[in-house]
């Protein structure tokens, strides 16, 4: 059995196009050099990986924890391969294969970290080979989600990990069939809640009043910024219907919205710097946004768009873009 030792905040978050670089890399260097624990977890920045870094804590007690992006991946990389790891666990989860990470994990196998990498995005034959030799344990499984892999190796019939991977599936599977889990998964929109709720995780406590109060704000506000998404939709494509839209916030639960209330097939969120969140009915998100340098599931990915300074300007005053007709045609190929 697991013990729910006292929680210390030992985390940082890595986000953006930026990586560990523009003041992150000094940060990250200093958490990993003045670790207490054996334990390093790198993993995305979303419930699932929340959840994750949840069940790694109550198997581990105080633990390193590293949330990034998935651009930000190959620079986290980089830098825990820049220090010793003398047989220090790094754990990652939640997070696929890039192209050329091979060479990013073969370094930080040199440098003496032990890699074990748990993740539910589909890699091919050929991406597992260029990577399991320089892991101690390469666990690929599509059926659950990240958190799902990790209570099930690291806490075998715990009943507690067993129930949090299953609400926290529930969010990142797209099933909705627990509303617990929409609750967290809006809660983690803001940045600020992932240590508490993580913390709270790792208690075994899935709701509690600031998880509620948090969540009733956040409501009020996405209803206008879903509302502004929707509004300026651009809709294209014949085999499928394909909705492009300005992204104000809440990718899932806007192209939840977009999808019942236009009927389309392909969601398509776009930031103001080309970063999209790519939702579709079809299996092929992560098919379409492998083209866009991006990736992640069959119903759920994000890449991002090539934006001159004036195709920034076209889609901020029209919404528009010159790239839009050759995702379309990417998209109806498959």
């Amino acid at each position: 059995m697991h013990r729910f030792l006292p929680l210390v905040v030992d985390s940082l978050s890595l986000g953006g196009t930026g990586g560990a670089n523009g003041g992150y890399e000094e940060r990250f260097i200093y958490l990993l050099k003045s670790r207490k624990s054996a334990i390093v977890h790198l993993t995305h920045n979303d419930l699932d990986a929340v959840g994750g870094d949840a069940v790694h804590r109550m198997r581990y007690g105080t633990i390193t924890s590293i949330f990034c992006s998935v651009g930000s991946f190959p620079s986290a990389l980089d830098a825990v391969a820049s220090l010793e790891g003398n047989g220090i666990i790094l754990s990652i989860s939640d997070l696929g294969y890039q192209r050329g990470i091979e060479q990013r994990i073969r370094r930080v196998n040199e440098a003496g970290w032990r890699i074990e990498w748990r993740d539910h995005h589909r890699w091919s034959p050929e991406e597992i080979g260029l990577v399991q030799d320089y892991c101690d344990l390469l666990r690929l499984d599509t059926s659950t989600c990240g958190c799902g892999i990790c209570a099930r190796d690291l806490l075998p019939g715990d009943k507690t990990a067993a129930e949090i991977a299953r609400v926290v599936c529930d969010y990142d599977l797209w099933k909705h069939e627990d509303p617990r889990s929409a609750v967290l998964g809006i809660v983690l929109q803001r940045k600020k809640n992932r240590d508490y709720v993580r913390d709270r995780l790792a208690e075994g406590i899935l709701s509690d009043d600031y998880i509620e109060r948090e969540y009733q704000e956040i409501v009020g506000e996405m209803e206008e910024k879903m509302v502004k998404s929707i509004q300026k939709a651009t809709i294209m494509g014949e085999r499928y219907r394909i909705a492009f839209s300005p992204l104000y916030g809440y990718p899932s639960e806007t192209a939840a919205r977009m999808r019942k209330e236009l009927s389309t097939d392909i969601e398509v969120l776009i930031s103001k710097d080309g970063r999209f969140s790519l939702r579709s009915v079809p299996p092929i998100s992560h098919i379409i946004a492998r083209e866009y340098g991006g990736g992640g599931h069959p119903n759920a990915a994000g890449g991002s768009f090539h934006f001159s300074f004036w195709d920034r300007i076209r889609f901020l005053l029209l919404g528009s873009s010159s790239q839009f007709p050759h995702f379309v045609d990417i998209a109806e190929s498959i």
